[in-house]
């Protein structure tokens, strides 16, 4: 449970091959900086989750979110979608209004995924702050698809900048 007078992020990832998981660290990264910059770092806690780990009190206790994972076949990944399903009816009117981003690692495309979990947050009545941010990895083959990843400095920077304009946001 955060202390009242902090604003809490909530970084929830899934990643099977790195890429998602390096996001969600960079968007982390970035909510730091910011929050170091504006000389509020004792007014934002950040919390960075496993989706597997994440329950409804996590959600509760945020005042804004990242969802961060990987597309797979065009959907978001599964462990991702069982964090939504598992969480959605136990937390259903209690976000309105919550500042989220959306981060999706995609070997191609990443829109499908990207609007999936726009739509599960528009159920949660949550505020979208930008477009989904899509790291693109350009695995195109099944090695390439399952191979370890690592985000080019180009996409991290994007990610520390999502991050940190949703930090800016909440302080």
């Amino acid at each position: 449970m955060k202390p009242i007078d902090k604003k809490q992020l909530l970084v929830v990832w899934h990643s099977r091959t790195g890429a998602a998981q390096q996001m969600a660290q960079a968007a982390m990264k970035g909510a730091q900086t910011v929050a170091t910059e504006l000389e509020s770092m004792d007014r934002l806690n950040i919390v960075v989750k496993q989706a597997s780990q994440v329950d409804a009190t996590d959600l509760l206790d945020a005042d804004g979110f990242v969802f961060c994972a990987p597309e797979n076949l065009a959907s978001l990944s599964g462990a991702m979608k069982e964090f939504f399903d598992r969480n959605y009816y136990a937390v259903l009117d209690q976000l309105n209004g919550r500042p989220y981003a959306i981060m999706i690692s995609a070997g191609s495309d990443g829109s499908g995924a990207a609007r999936q979990a726009e739509r599960i947050c528009t159920g949660w009545r949550l505020r979208l702050i930008a477009p989904a941010l899509i790291v693109n990895t350009d695995a195109q083959t099944p090695q390439a698809i399952t191979a370890p990843k690592t985000i080019t400095v180009d996409d991290s920077t994007a990610c520390e900048t999502l991050g940190g304009t949703l930090a800016a946001l909440l302080l």
